[in-house]
Formats: structure tokens, sequence, C-alpha cells
């Protein structure tokens, strides 16, 4: 039967599986439009500011398509994403920049680590080695090359102080942030949980990045981020595997609902990609 890239004692899929990375999609969006180069593509190319959840599918079925599905899942949904990135281009930008494809990426494996270990503890040396191996997968899989990606994890601690060190938000990249901060074109049912999504999408965020998207953090937001994530710690590693796999789940059935729709000849012309 074909596994795909991984088998399940890989670090990544024991990384990735965790419904709660889906807190960290705030810091992860927030740093990669950080970068102006991202920013513009997205200003010039994307209305998924206000297309949220569109955009989260997007991504959450790549991320999972790649880690969880089959070598040929895998393979469909990173040319669809390929074929996309392809399309977004303009005056100095384009997204199969590999510069851009490794900062993206990057975003995506350092909040990951981020919270995983905050919640269940630090991974030993060696699981952090493979876990930063692996992960490289994530960009070479839509054409970045693969000696884009930083060569260790000392060279990549290296790369991420020196990009947040060195990055200036563009004015685009702050509008983008204002819209995705208080999104409107969401589900009444998940509209309550948007001032917890500010808190910790932001708490998550390296400090000189957080200043320069103009977001405030006050004592009282530093005693409320770590009393969630202290909580979360206690009551998050407990809870059955079914519940922590559900948006794994859910996003790797959705996308092989779409490659089926896409083979059969009775629905063929539908995209694997939302529209």
């Amino acid at each position: 039967m074909d596994e795909g890239l991984f088998d399940d004692s890989a670090v990544i899929r024991r990384v990735a599986r965790e419904s709660l990375l889906l807190a960290g999609g705030g810091r992860a969006t927030l740093l990669q439009i950080a970068h102006p180069g991202v920013a513009q593509g997205v200003h010039d190319h994307s209305d998924f500011a206000e297309r949220p959840l569109d955009r989260l599918r997007t991504t959450m079925g790549y991320v999972f398509g790649v880690l969880f599905g089959t070598v040929e899942e895998g393979r469909a949904i990173s040319r669809a994403v390929a074929a996309i990135h392809r399309k977004v281009t303009g005056p100095g930008y384009h997204a199969d920049d590999p510069g851009l494809q490794v900062w993206v990426n990057a975003t995506l494996y350092d909040t990951a680590v981020l919270i995983y270990q905050r919640i269940f503890g630090s991974l030993s040396e060696a699981e952090l080695d493979e876990c930063f191996r692996q992960y490289s997968v994530l960009a070479t899989s839509i054409g970045c090359p693969e000696d884009a990606w930083p060569a260790g994890r000392d060279a990549f601690g290296r790369y991420w102080d020196h990009m947040i060190d060195t990055l200036r938000v563009s004015d685009e990249g702050r509008e983008i942030a204002g819209a995705l901060m208080r999104p409107r074109n969401i589900p009444l049912v998940m509209r309550p949980a948007k001032p917890l999504n500010r808190l910790v999408t932001a708490g998550l965020l390296p400090e000189p990045i957080r200043a320069q998207f103009g977001l405030p953090w006050t004592s009282r937001d530093q005693r409320l981020f770590d009393g969630f994530f202290g909580a979360t710690k206690v009551v998050y590693p407990r809870l059955p595997g079914r519940l922590r796999d559900v948006v794994k789940d859910h996003y790797l059935n959705d996308l092989r609902r779409r490659l089926a729709r896409r083979r059969n000849p009775l629905t063929a012309g539908g995209s694997v990609m939302p529209s």
C-alpha cells in the first residue's frame, strides 16, 4: 500500500498531525506577509483576506496531502499549487522565487515546532534534526531547489534571525494583516473565537514583527496568553487521538473528495483547488 513520503513513525507526521497547530496559522501567515514580496503577491493576486477559509483550505490541503497523503495525492496537490504560483508574478516578485518559497516554508516549520514543543515539551536534538530535514519537502514539492533550504538547523537559525531582524513590513502587508486579524467573511459560529485568535497570533509573533504590524501587547495580554497555553498544555495532550487528528482528517478527506471528482468523467473540469 502507498503510505506516502513518510510513515507514521516520522517525526514530521507526529508534529504536523496535531490539530492544535491550527492555532499557529495566524502567526505563520503574518510572518509570510511580513516579507514585502509575499505581501505584494498576495495583494495583487489574491482575495484571501476576504475569503480566509478558502486560503486555509488550500494551505491545509497542500500540507496534509504532501505529508499524509499517498505519493500520487501529494504530487497532484503539488502540481495544482505550482500552477497557481506560476501565475503570481509582478514587478519585483514572483511566487516561484526560491527565496520566497524558503521563507514561506520556514514560517510553517518554525510555527509547527514552536507550538508542538510548547505543548508537548522539547523534542530531542535528533528528532529536531529529522523534523527539519523532512519539512523541506513542503518547499521542494512545488519546485524549490533542494539546496535553497538551509543545510541544517544551525544554518536555519542564522537565516531565521537574519530575516526577523531585517524584514520591513510594507503598507500592503499591514493592510492584509488588518483584514486577517479582524475577518468578516467567516461563519457566525467562529466569530466568538476572533479575540482569542488575535491574542494567540500576536503573542506568538516575534516582537519586532509584532511591532511593525502595529499590534498592541500589554502585560495583561501576556498573562492571558500564558494562561491559555498553560491550560492547553494540561488539557490538549490528554484528548483522544481522533480529536487531535480531526483537522488533518478533515482536510485530507476534503482533498481526496476533490481529487475523486476531478477523475470522475461526470464531474470532469472541477479543480483540485478551491474556486
